[in-house]
């Protein structure tokens, strides 16, 4: 079982200590991202204006936003990706086909020659 990290990070100007099982790197990364969010909001009109649950909240809802497109976003990625496979197991069967084609041809072609140098 892996380790439990506990790092020291600051967010929205408060240390505070963030544990769990990822990397430190990653769990610095997560403050990094929170710090961001909070610092776009706050450059909105307004936000400074709104109650410490208002603005929780809608740290919240951006986040939630951010995922839900994160995860469209990987979705049709996804599915980008099953339809190359899908064309390249097309092609890969047209191959084969052309390659039985190919050496049938060759097979009568050599039969031809015989049959005319005979």
């Amino acid at each position: 079982m892996p380790n439990k990290n506990a790092v020291k990070v600051m967010i929205d100007g408060k240390l505070i200590t963030l544990g769990g099982y990822e990397s430190e790197e990653y769990l610095q990364k997560v403050a990094n991202y929170l710090n961001h969010k909070i610092r776009e909001l706050t450059e909105s009109g307004g936000y400074r204006r709104l109650s410490p649950e208002l603005k929780s909240l809608l740290l919240q809802l951006n986040i939630a936003d951010d995922y839900f497109k994160a995860k469209q976003q990987a979705e049709s990625l996804e599915s980008d990706m099953e339809t190359q496979n899908s064309d390249a197991y097309d092609i890969k069967q047209e191959l084969v086909a052309a390659q039985i084609e190919l050496k049938k041809l060759q097979a009568e072609n050599e039969e031809l020659k015989r049959k005319i140098t005979g």
